[in-house]
């Protein structure tokens, strides 16, 4: 069931998916490949020791500016709705993606959160009453191991409540966005606005999380604010924007398979910049990933048609 009046593409019939739609998803790649920047500007510009006021600076300024550009609230039920999907894709998902960041090594952590794609393949079966793809499923799995090859080193250490937090965060955002694809977007409501409801329902719910968990912000020094605006204009709103925008309007686990790109962005810029290497096994995971990013949009293969005259007295029935 979707709202009434929510806005929708039409879907092509057979297969799930929608036409024209590479356009679109090309925009949609753009919010992961800007999240895959956060690690680096986090850890080369931000004050240490304050993730989660990081991330309430990446909601909601962000959401304000927004509903400033856009003027436009939710109406009647919406209200909830807007802040159930924004405390789901962020207010609950940054300190538990935070969480998992500093009990776990990065490569541990990135790859519990690859498994998002999967996830929301048994959620849209569940809540979207769509048909489980084996093939989504099995490339979503293939992504796994692909982000694991990339970033898990052989040092990997393993701490349980980093792994519940990590499996518990893309569980979250999985069903964040299984929510947003079935409950659509308003008619008459544009993107901006969309996502300015949720990063703004997600900032004000991390704000007493944030100064009771860190205490006061962190002094503020010219890199920190560029990383700060960095996170805030380009790894929130514009994100964001593109990201719901994707989510409202294309096959749900097609999106979430696009999640793949951040980590792997991640590793990329840490060989680039903090002259990190990328071995064999790096790349071959890296390759896997991508392999399973392309397949994941790519329509389901059609089952094997039947032929043959059909013989018997029941025959009509099947």
């Amino acid at each position: 069931m979707t709202s009434s009046g929510a806005e929708r593409l039409p879907r092509r019939a057979g297969d799930g998916t929608m036409p024209s739609s590479l356009p679109r998803t090309a925009l949609t790649a753009l919010a992961p490949l800007s999240w895959g920047t956060t690690y680096i500007v986090t850890t080369e510009l931000l004050p240490p020791g304050h993730p989660l006021f990081a991330g309430l600076l990446r909601a909601l300024p962000a959401g304000l500016v927004a509903l400033a550009v856009t003027r436009t609230l939710p109406k009647g039920a919406w209200w909830g709705k807007a802040a159930a999907l924004g405390v789901l894709n962020i207010g609950l998902f940054f300190p538990l993606l935070f969480v998992a960041a500093e009990r776990l090594p990065g490569g541990v952590a990135a790859t519990l959160g690859a498994v998002q794609p999967l996830i929301v393949a048994v959620m849209a079966a569940t809540l979207l009453q769509e048909r489980l793809s084996v093939w989504r499923a099995v490339w979503g799995a293939t992504g796994v191991l692909g982000v694991g090859l990339v970033v898990i080193g052989p040092d990997a250490a393993l701490d349980v409540v980093g792994i519940v937090a990590g499996v518990v965060g893309a569980a979250t955002m999985a069903l964040g966005v299984t929510l947003t694809k079935r409950w659509g977007r308003p008619a008459g409501v544009s993107p901006m606005a969309f996502a300015g409801w949720q990063l703004s329902a997600g900032g004000l719910f991390l704000t007493p999380i944030t100064f009771l968990v860190e205490g006061p912000p962190p002094a503020i020094d010219p890199p920190a604010i560029l990383g700060y605006l960095w996170l805030g204009l380009v790894g929130g709103l514009a994100a964001y924007v593109l990201w719901f925008r994707g989510v409202t309007t294309l096959p749900v686990t097609a999106v979430a398979v696009l999640g793949l790109l951040s980590p792997l962005v991640a590793a990329l810029l840490g060989a680039i910049l903090l002259d990190q290497t990328l071995g064999p096994i790096q790349l071959c995971g890296l390759g896997l990933s991508l392999a399973a990013i392309v397949a994941g949009q790519l329509p389901t293969p059609a089952g094997p048609r039947r032929t043959g005259v059909q013989v018997g007295p029941d025959a009509a029935a099947r």
